[in-house]
């Protein structure tokens, strides 16, 4: 057993939602404010980076060796390297711990399915050891804006992530500064009757009245969160969501107080 002092900060969202840059921003974040964080990747399939990672799978586990040796196409190996990542938790562990870090950014795989709706993932973040774990699901901006029936779609996609890891989660929504002129409606869709009439208003009539009934379902659980608006670009929002991550790892108290 290993005895740690450190918050573990999970990222998790769909391919291409920001996770990456994200994890690269909140590690300087945590750096420029005199705390120690570490970096974690998980995704054995991603080739580049924006950040070095300080612990990272891909010295674990070999794409092109499970490739080679198991005779599998791309899709293959990547399914049995996510399902290898919880036989790789002791290792991961202790290297994190010997860091003796403040916090763990833990950049998850870009295939959401593999690590959240298979079983590797969900064990990986029950037994990974730390004080306090919260996960941060990034909506992808561009997606999110561009339509009431996508937003809802993503959030729905937000909670199933918060049900299979059963710990505290923030929800983001990434590329704030790419999506300016849609911010206002992203602000209003906040309110659950603007979010409504703005459903009520599109052409598939089909689509809008499911969208409704997923609407105050998600309401009714208190499962539906306002998204904290980030650009991992300009860093517009950072404050707010650092803020958010103390309130819940923290109950608001800097660590070190």
């Amino acid at each position: 057993m290993f005895e740690v002092c450190l918050e573990t900060i999970f990222i998790t969202g769909t391919a291409g939602s920001g996770k990456s840059h994200l994890t690269s921003k909140i590690v300087q974040w945590y750096k420029d404010n005199s705390y120690y964080p570490v970096s974690l990747n998980l995704d054995p399939g991603v080739i580049s980076l924006p950040y070095e990672p300080d612990v990272d799978v891909r010295n674990y586990i070999d794409i092109d060796n499970i490739m080679s040796e198991h005779g599998l196409g791309p899709n293959g190996a990547l399914i049995m390297a996510a399902d290898m990542i919880a036989t790789k938790l002791d290792e991961i562990q202790e290297e994190v711990y010997n860091l003796n870090p403040d916090f763990v950014i833990v950049d998850t795989p870009g295939q959401i399915e593999l690590f959240i709706f298979r079983a590797s993932g969900p064990y990986f973040v029950s037994n990974f050891q730390s004080d306090n774990k919260i996960n941060i699901f990034t909506f992808d901006g561009i997606l999110a804006s561009t339509s009431p029936i996508n937003f809802i779609s993503i959030a729905l996609l937000a909670t199933s992530v918060r049900l299979r890891l059963n710990i505290s989660q923030i929800d983001v929504m990434t590329k704030r500064d790419l999506v300016i002129d849609k911010l206002q409606d992203i602000i209003r869709w906040s309110s659950r009757s603007y979010l409504e009439d703005s459903l009520h208003n599109e052409k598939n009539v089909e689509h809008s009245i499911l969208s409704k009934d997923l609407l105050q379902a998600l309401h009714k659980n208190k499962l539906m969160q306002n998204p904290i608006l980030i650009s991992s670009l300009t860093m517009s929002g950072m404050v707010n969501l650092t803020a958010a991550l103390s309130r819940v790892l923290n109950l608001g108290e800097e660590k070190g107080d």
